[in-house]
């Protein structure tokens, strides 16, 4: 009890001024927002194109979860040594850079497998009803993909935010600075202060996401859902499996 008051105290002590918590906090934010946009802007472009055409999927989605066996921190300090990455931003852009191959996979999978495994039959009819083929992507196969696509969102802006405080290793001012001054200094309380702080917000960023990915699920869906809890079934898993038929293997939080 009397660790964890320090920390409580370390942490009111440290809150506000240009290098507090709430400053550092807002950092990782903005970097995890611009890493988690840039990365939806392309895996779930790619990932929709070639679920839809049914295309290259294959390679891309594999050539992209290869992609995630990188470590994140090797990748980081390869990136800040070069002169033109590492000196621009105070670290910011080899951490995006770094950061950008960490969100890609689950954003791209996720959306290539939520468009792909549409049913078939759903397709048909929309085509029986005189819909094109854009139109078909865009008013059918999309809203039902959308699920999906919000949790390849989820997974990836968790995982980002987590690992964002490596950042700090290459001088960019977020949570993870706390954490490596206090490992450098023996500081536990510093240390721990900085790693509880980096979970809070990983958990409000997965929270907030998860509220999003329950808004934007189709109502007839989200009741398929209810109506398995009911039966004591995992909603998820089974709507899932009956609307969609996604395999396992997509990416994103259980």
């Amino acid at each position: 009890m009397h660790f964890l008051s320090q920390v409580a105290h370390f942490i009111s002590q440290n809150w506000g001024g240009p290098d507090g918590f709430w400053v550092r906090s807002v950092n990782q934010i903005e970097l995890t927002a611009a890493v988690v946009a840039a990365a939806a802007l392309v895996g779930i472009g790619v990932g929709v194109v070639l679920g839809h055409t049914g295309r290259g999927g294959f390679v891309a989605v594999n050539s992209a979860n290869a992609a995630r066996a990188i470590p994140s921190l090797a990748l980081l300090t390869l990136l800040a040594i070069q002169p033109a990455i590492g000196l621009k931003g105070n670290g910011f852009l080899a951490s995006f850079l770094a950061l950008f191959a960490l969100a890609v996979p689950p954003i791209l999978t996720n959306a290539y497998v939520g468009v792909r495994n549409v049913d078939a039959d759903v397709r048909s009819a929309a085509h029986a009803m005189g819909m094109t083929a854009p139109q078909v992507l865009g008013r059918v196969e999309l809203p039902l993909a959308l699920p999906l696509v919000m949790a390849g969102l989820r997974t990836a802006a968790v995982e980002v935010v987590a690992t964002a405080t490596l950042a700090a290793y290459v001088s960019y001012a977020d949570l993870g600075s706390f954490i490596f001054a206090g490992l450098n200094t023996q500081n536990h309380v510093q240390t721990f202060a900085g790693g509880f702080m980096v979970a809070v917000l990983a958990l409000l960023t997965d929270l907030v996401l998860a509220a999003a990915q329950r808004a934007v699920t189709p109502v007839g869906l989200r009741r398929g859902g209810q109506a398995a809890r009911t039966r004591g079934v995992g909603a998820d898993a089974t709507t899932t499996r009956r609307r969609l038929r996604a395999p396992a293997s997509a990416a994103g939080p259980g």
